[in-house]
């Protein structure tokens, strides 16, 4: 399929995960591609991935600042956006009594306020019926412990993805949200769990999954494609759960 020729697509943190899963997957399609990520050699190596359509720029997700210039930077290559996936976050556990003030500030500063300006930044590149795809998480429903900050986090976007909608409807823009359940990626590798506690962990979660195992980074990006495609343009507002029946059975 081709349905993303003469398409630019911007995917944050599109240098490992499901950002690199669901990058490929627009390539395949034909999008050219931006992707960002704060890691210089992840984003090398996902560039040479992906090929000569990529632009690949270090950027920091939760900085402010850092998303008013990577706008400005597209702006001024003339590039305007025709799909953005708002990916880039992370993942911290700890129980109630764990919580600092600093892992707060860190999910909350990338998962909610760089989501969110980064959104308001990319406006005025956006073009008429562009859609923005946020990554968020079943965590948001269903109530696992030591996730409330994570978790709280999440379920900011998912009502990101109804008001925006409802303030961006007139120019055509959608605004939806997939939230993926245990996903195979580097990101379980970094939820401040002790090594020796993480294998337990993963067995433990999978065991709640009906279908018995973690889903695939790929899995993920078909969703998020279809979000973004035009076969989708009647879904606004929306959360697409693509969780092995996680929450659902």
């Amino acid at each position: 399929m081709t349905q993303f020729n003469n398409k630019t697509v911007l995917v944050t943190g599109g240098n490992s995960g499901i950002g690199l899963a669901t990058a490929v997957e627009f390539a395949q399609q034909g999008a050219r591609l931006v992707i960002t990520g704060r890691d210089q050699a992840t984003l090398n190596d996902a560039k040479a991935q992906l090929g000569n359509n990529t632009i690949a720029l270090q950027n920091d997700a939760g900085d402010l600042a850092a998303a008013k210039a990577l706008a400005a930077h597209l702006s001024a290559q003339n590039i305007r956006l025709d799909a953005v996936f708002i990916n880039a976050g992370v993942a911290k556990f700890a129980p109630l009594e764990g919580v600092d003030e600093d892992l707060w500030d860190q999910t909350f500063n990338v998962n909610v306020k760089g989501a969110y300006f980064t959104i308001q930044a990319l406006l005025p590149i956006l073009n008429e019926g562009a859609a923005i795809i946020l990554n968020g998480s079943i965590n948001a429903h269903i109530g696992m412990p030591n996730s409330s900050v994570y978790a709280a986090s999440k379920a900011a976007l998912i009502s990101f993805a109804k008001t925006l909608s409802a303030e961006l409807v007139g120019r055509g823009i959608r605004v939806n949200v997939v939230s993926p359940g245990p996903v195979s990626t580097p990101l379980y590798g970094k939820l401040g769990v002790p090594a020796e506690q993480l294998n337990e962990l993963a067995a433990q979660i999978q065991a709640q999954v009906p279908v018995k195992r973690f889903g695939r980074p790929e899995e993920v990006a078909s969703a998020v494609v279809y979000l973004a495609s035009p076969i989708a343009a009647f879904v606004v507002g929306t959360e697409l759960i693509v969780d092995g029946g996680m929450s659902q059975l």
